[in-house]
């Protein structure tokens, strides 16, 4: 599907860019296969990696100009529009491996553009945080959630009988829906549905930023909430409000709008010790290892009470985890992958989509301030592209702030500033 993350990092001083250069050279993404490698196809049609010598001249890119030539344009706004213009205008060049970094002199950003062979958001982000330092104390790496990055703590679950029959009856529904889903069921068109060929239309990019303080205590809110609900509560919200704004009483009540969500299949949770990652024979291992996990949204009125969405969530999702759906749709593409090769498995892949309505996906960043090539970081947003959703989502936290990245065909979505603003208002007030 040729899809490209774009991971962009804002830093507190002016970019260094032969240091930035240097720390490139001497880091691990340069000691990586996957990073070194081209991907060449043979006499036989058969795509495979070669190893070849890393530029990092032409990897690097410093561009000294602003982006902009409105003096009035924040950098953040000159940031995203330069990203959605590469979204659908500048895939990654072949000839060399398929990985780029912008140094944006001007606004003081360091723009990763990586495509999504190389790696998933769990890979990609272990890597960045193995290259970077904590500010208080730069001989220490990061940790995220408590842990290090070098280290995760296995999951546990109980399980008892019950839980058993409801594992056995939530998969079989799920894997049934996800099933359809492959094959017809469609969501009905609305102000935000995409399709076929949407992948191609121009885009706009536009960021809401929470404070993850904020979020817990709507977190406590509710019981036994996590931080995953909340954030699924507030986009199900959000999209009510901003379909109410679009389409004014058109919509039937309880509507569903389904969102596709990846989900980190590894042994450990969280991020991971990279050279774990790069060796094959460990639990863990590169590359993209998640399952999808298809989220249902259901329309309300604005009248709606804002936790009511939390806790639709929160029950959606709890069922959605004791469910197999995430390691039934990984090894389903993956025996696809073996049996009949890539393109097949792409084709799966992209009718689902185009029989959804939106993407999801939140990966926890670092949780304390961190250094990058010495430069402290002021924030970490990313986003993706290539898909032919209309709307797509992503989420990184970092120091106790989550950035939201809401990327949106923008002649179907004109304005999603206003869907940041009220997917910022419902259950943060």
């Amino acid at each position: 599907m040729n899809q490209v993350i774009n991971c962009a990092v804002a830093v507190e001083f002016p970019i260094d860019v032969e240091a930035f250069k240097a720390e490139v050279r001497s880091s691990i993404l340069i000691q990586h296969p996957r990073f070194c490698s081209l991907m060449v196809t043979d006499s036989c049609g058969r795509e495979h990696w070669r190893k070849t010598q890393v530029d990092v001249d032409r990897h690097v890119i410093a561009r000294h100009q602003p982006l902009s030539d409105d003096i009035h344009i924040s950098d953040d706004d000159a940031v995203n529009d330069f990203i959605a213009d590469l979204s659908v205008s500048s895939p990654l060049p072949t000839d060399k491996p398929l990985w780029e970094i912008h140094l944006l002199v001007a606004h003081k950003t360091v723009l990763f553009r990586v495509h999504h062979a190389l790696g998933d958001g769990i890979s990609l982000m272990s890597m960045l945080l193995s290259c970077c330092r904590r500010v208080d104390d730069p001989s220490q790496l990061p940790t995220i959630g408590g842990v290090g990055v070098a280290s995760s703590s296995p999951r546990r679950r109980a399980w008892s009988v019950w839980t058993l029959v409801k594992v056995v009856w939530y998969s079989l529904i799920y894997i049934l829906e996800f099933s359809l889903r492959v094959l017809c069921l469609r969501d009905k068109t609305t102000a935000i549905s995409g399709g076929d060929g949407v992948e191609l239309w121009p885009r706009r990019l536009a960021s809401a930023r929470f404070r993850v303080d904020d979020m817990k205590i709507v977190k406590r809110a509710v019981a036994n909430a996590t931080i995953n609900d909340v954030l699924f509560g507030v986009i199900s919200c959000g999209l009510s409000r901003y379909l109410d704004i679009k389409s004014p009483k058109a919509l039937p009540e309880g509507l569903r709008i389904t969102g596709v969500a990846m989900v980190n299949l590894r042994p450990q949770a969280g991020l991971q010790d990279i050279w774990k990652l790069i060796n094959s024979k460990s639990g863990s291992r590169w590359g993209n290892k998640f399952g999808m996990l298809l989220l249902p949204v259901y329309y309300h009125s604005g009248g709606s009470d804002p936790l009511q969405f939390v806790r639709r969530a929160k029950t959606m999702i709890d069922k959605k985890k004791l469910s197999l759906e995430a390691p039934f749709s990984y090894k389903v593409g993956d025996l696809v992958m073996s049996l009949f090769g890539p393109k097949l498995a792409s084709i799966l892949n992209y009718r689902i989509v185009c029989n959804t309505t939106f993407t999801i996906s939140n990966v926890v960043g670092p949780r304390e301030e961190i250094l990058m090539a010495g430069n402290p970081v002021k924030n970490i947003r990313t986003t993706s592209s290539s898909l032919p959703h209309a709307l797509t989502m992503h989420m990184v936290s970092y120091a106790g702030v989550a950035d939201l990245q809401i990327l949106v065909a923008k002649d179907i979505i004109p304005d999603p500033k206003v869907l940041a603003t009220v997917s910022k208002m419902p259950c943060l007030k």
